[in-house]
């Protein structure tokens, strides 16, 4: 399997589940991501702008394969309501080959084209 063939995860965060579904049915809609789970309720504690922040926000996995993990960071970036959107690629080492090759055949026309 190739690097470009392996699946990735893209962790994300938004300011709400409408959000991340609208953003994370656009991907899926585009064949960027094979599928997206999005988890509300989490407390982020961050410094913006010199200031201390206590937010909810909600968090979105995304599964893709690394060929396509720019474009989706890309898309979720032009979608994003932050200045300055949590869009991190996380290498997956392992697991279910099924599930793995499902993630690949959900992208591969979104990796071909």
């Amino acid at each position: 399997m190739q690097a470009n063939d392996k699946a990735v995860l893209v962790y994300a965060t938004f300011p709400d589940a409408a959000t991340a579904e609208a953003v994370g049915g656009q991907l899926v809609d585009r064949g960027l991501a094979a599928c997206v789970n999005i988890i509300p309720g989490m407390v982020s504690i961050y410094v913006w702008q010199g200031s201390r922040h206590r937010d909810s926000e909600t968090v979105m996995v995304i599964k893709t394969r690394a060929g396509l993990a720019d474009r989706v960071i890309a898309e979720a970036r032009a979608l994003h309501p932050y200045d300055n959107p949590a869009l991190l690629m996380l290498p997956v080492e392992g697991g279910s080959a099924d599930f793995l090759a499902w993630i690949m055949a959900q992208t591969e026309a979104a990796a071909k084209g």
